[in-house]
Order: structure tokens, then sequence, then C-alpha cells
């Protein structure tokens, strides 16, 4: 009987296997490039620099992701007008109202503060395609001017469609593209002040859109424009979470923001208090109206949002303020829109 002849591994398909094995590590830093091409796109913090493409760096300029609340915000304004109905003709009137108030006018507002903001960006985002050098000044002025045109035009396009006697929607969009440049261009660069720059970053994200909404399907009411604008009151603590990530570059360069102005802690606590009391406020006006069903689930929507201020933002502003406006913010829109179902229900 012969010997049996021993197994022994195939050292070249072992180095097969080894070549085709997943290294751990490499698909840890293709997911993060992955991540971070995403926050270059988008126009968030922790980007990634070196993108040639001059569209990309375009649409980086206009920072899609801050598109979201305006557009929402057209959505709260039509529910506020009572009048939306589900047909086709609407749909399209909505869409295109989301598209002069996300990407033309929001896209212009975004462009002309980083136009301006080019020397703090430099400091606290280098990467921004300004400071970065990957678009240059005439191309960014060139976008500006496209936009607001486009913006402008599309607006009075709106009120045409509307039936409107008076150019309601053109009217906010021309305040709202005065109050984006003087919060952003010397001399009043309202953003120097914490307080009125704060606002006046509120209530674009709120009153603005929400009254355009609610124009293209109803009568725009003075009662509507001063609840919105006291809705932004909760839209300034939010724009004060914007504030901590360049608190560094604002206090080199004499900028007042509320973190430079009170610290990182008493700016937290400014902020937190008016996010809550102001939606707390709203409520408490909808149960004067009878609207106490929509008061009670705007009172339940501001609930997880004190829990996220505490577990995440209260601890530390500067670290955890994209993943807190990621958690949060969806309730405080959504009690933006119970706001603007109540008041149509209502027919304020």
């Amino acid at each position: 009987m012969s010997e049996s002849t021993p197994i022994t591994p195939n050292s070249n398909q072992a180095e097969a296997l080894d070549s085709e094995a997943i290294n751990p590590g490499e698909e840890v830093t293709a997911i993060t490039d992955r991540s971070a091409k995403t926050r270059q796109l988008l126009g968030m913090k922790g980007a990634a620099p070196g993108e040639t493409s001059v569209w990309k760096i375009r649409l980086q300029l206009m920072k899609p992701i801050t598109w979201i609340p305006l557009i929402w915000g057209v959505v709260c304004g039509a529910a506020s007008s009572g009048n939306y109905t589900w047909t086709l003709e609407n749909v399209l009137k909505v869409a295109t109202c989301m598209l002069l108030a996300g990407p033309l006018m929001t896209g212009y507002t975004q462009i002309l503060n980083d136009y301006y903001d080019r020397e703090i960006d430099a400091i606290n985002e280098p990467y921004r395609p300004i400071p970065s050098g990957a678009i240059s000044l005439p191309q960014v002025i060139t976008q500006i001017w496209v936009l607001l045109i486009a913006g402008i035009a599309l607006a009075f396009g709106l009120d045409v469609w509307a039936g409107h006697e008076f150019p309601t929607i053109t009217s906010i969009a021309i305040i709202g593209s005065f109050i984006a440049y003087i919060y952003s261009a010397p001399p009043l660069k309202l953003k120097q002040n914490g307080w009125l720059g704060s606002y006046a970053l509120g209530a674009s994200y709120i009153t603005l859109p929400w009254c355009t909404g609610h124009a293209l399907f109803g009568d725009l009411s003075s009662t509507i424009v001063i609840l919105t604008m006291f809705y932004s009151l909760a839209g300034l603590g939010i724009a004060i979470v914007n504030d901590f990530k360049s608190v560094e570059g604002d206090r080199q360069l004499g900028l007042k923001s509320l973190p430079v102005m009170f610290g990182i802690t008493t700016a937290a606590w400014i902020c937190v208090v008016t996010i809550d009391l102001f939606q707390g406020l709203i409520a408490a006006y909808l149960v004067s109206i009878h609207e106490n069903l929509y008061a009670a689930i705007l009172v339940l929507l501001i609930i997880p949002q004190i829990t996220l201020q505490d577990m995440y933002f209260l601890r530390d502003p500067v670290k955890n303020d994209v993943k807190y406006q990621a958690s949060a913010q969806p309730f405080l829109v959504l009690g933006m829109l119970v706001a603007g179902l109540a008041l149509g229900h209502a027919g304020i």
C-alpha cells in the first residue's frame, strides 16, 4: 500500500485570495471620501477639496442643503391659505414656487454670502470654492446676477399665473433679495450684528417662503405676515446654530455673532430657549383661535426638540451643531406645517 500524498495549500491560490480580500481601512477611506464629496456638493461643513467640474463647483456655491427649509416654507404657506387642492395645476404651481424659493433665490443668497465672506471662509472653511481658488470672482459675480434675474422673472411669472393685480410674489422676491444683500454686503452687513443678522436669516427662512406660498393660493393678509414674522423668532434660534461653526473666524475679523458676543455656552442657551419659546407661543395662539388639536400636536413636536438639545447641542454646540440640526429640525419643520394647516383650517 503506497504512502498517501500530503495535501499542501496552493500558494498561488492563497495569494490570489489575499489580493481579493477587502482591506477594512481602504473600505472606511472610500466611505469617508464619498461622504466628503457628498458634503461638498450639498455645501456642508467638512467637504472635500479638489473638485474640478465647474458645474459641480457652481452647485456647491448654491449650497443645496439650505434649500430645504425654504421649499418647506412654500408648502406651509400653501397650507395656511386654506385654498390648496390636489390638482395638476396646483402641484405645478407649488413646484415652480419651490424652484423660485430654493435653487434661485436661496442659491443667489448663498453665493452672495460666500462672495462677501471669502476672507472669513479662508479661515473657517478654506475648502470652499472661492477661497480655494476653484472658481474665479468674475464667474461668481455672473452666477449671482443670473440667479437674481431669473428669480425675479419667475416670481413675476407666478404672479401672472395666480392672476394677481398687484405683483405680490415679485415684491417678496425683491424684498428677499435686498435683505440678502444687506445681510452679507457692507456697509450694513447685518450679519455683523448677532441679533439683527440672525433674525434677518430666520425671517428669510420662514416668513418669505411662507408668505410666497400663501400668496400663490390666497390673499396675503397682515395677520399672516405678522404671525410668520413672529414664528421667525424661532428661526432666529436656528440661525444662531449656524454661527457656531464660524466662531473662530468671526472673532478674528470682529464680527459680533452671538457666540462671539456671549460665549459658546450662553449663546447655546439663547439659541435653544428662542427655538422652544416661540414655538410654544405659536401653540398658545392656536389654542386662542380654538385649534386645540393642532396646538397639542405642535407641543408634542417641541418635546423631542428639547430632548435633542440636551443630548447634543447644549453639551457641545461647536462639535454637534450639524448632528443637532439633522436630528431636531425635522420636528421644527413639521411643527411649521401643523401651524400652517391650523391657520388654513381657521380661515386666518
